[in-house]
């Protein structure tokens, strides 16, 4: 583990907002076609999480919990995070699974289902990594917000309902719902922002049920669909900061 210096953050700030998040792009349709011939799927799990801490020069208490998308890592979401969150210390966490050489939160059978054991495990495993690291960092997970992106946003919200209490205020981007039978435990109290793509064909069709179910738990949930795709950038980063900047979000 290494903190980044406060430069890094600057340095992202004067990052082009075209920039943002691209490496970290889902491609359905050429994983779906990929999937079609048949190839052996390969799949592998790290013993820890692998993270990495950001402390900006002039911290306010708030901790950002960051957790990718498919193919991406710890650092994938800083550049993001620091626009949104400034003067918030990141703690940006890679996924243990590998699957046909892409990091992901939990191992998937196609696109859209998802293979409930791993994800329940990894939900688990994630939890007691956060608990641990928080007392070996001095992070108050009271004042904790998750951001999460597609598949890291997936495992967010399922940590969420299998592990009330944990996930207190998160904002999902391109979410969906991967739990066949999820609990349905009480999230009075818990806040969340969902920000679906206008365009993301694959992805966006689930978001309402993942919005229906955490708000049937009691949690406050506020639903956003932007003009875009799975890509996430600039817009997004402006609808968090505000989101965060409200009763509601703060």
């Amino acid at each position: 583990m290494r903190a980044i210096p406060a430069l890094t953050i600057l340095l992202a700030v004067l990052t082009p907002p075209n920039a943002l998040a691209r490496d970290d792009a889902v491609r359905p349709l050429v994983v779906a076609a990929l999937e079609g011939k048949g190839e052996q799927a390969t799949l592998s799990k790290s013993a820890e999480f692998a993270f990495e801490v950001v402390r900006p020069e002039k911290p306010n208490g708030q901790t950002m919990v960051l957790l990718h998308g498919s193919g991406g890592n710890e650092t994938s979401l800083v550049k993001l995070a620091s626009r949104i969150a400034p003067h918030a210390t990141l703690l940006g966490i890679r996924g243990r699974v590998t699957q046909d050489g892409r990091t992901r939160w939990y191992k998937r059978l196609d696109p859209v289902t998802f293979d409930q054991d791993d994800v329940r495990a990894e939900s688990q495993a994630f939890a007691s990594f956060l608990g641990r690291t928080a007392l070996e960092l001095d992070i108050d997970l009271s004042r904790t917000v998750f951001l999460g992106y597609s598949n890291g946003a997936n495992l967010i919200a399922a940590t969420a309902l299998l592990h009330p209490g944990l996930v207190r205020k998160a904002a999902l981007l391109r979410p969906m719902s991967v739990l066949d039978r999820p609990p349905t435990p009480a999230l009075a109290g818990a806040s969340l922002l969902m920000i679906a793509g206008e365009t993301d064909s694959t992805y966006a069709p689930f978001a309402p049920a993942l919005e229906e179910l955490l708000e049937s738990c009691g949690a406050a949930v506020d639903a956003r669909i932007i003009p875009s795709d799975h890509m996430i950038g600039e817009e997004d980063a402006r609808i968090v900061a505000e989101w965060l900047a409200t009763p509601a979000g703060d």
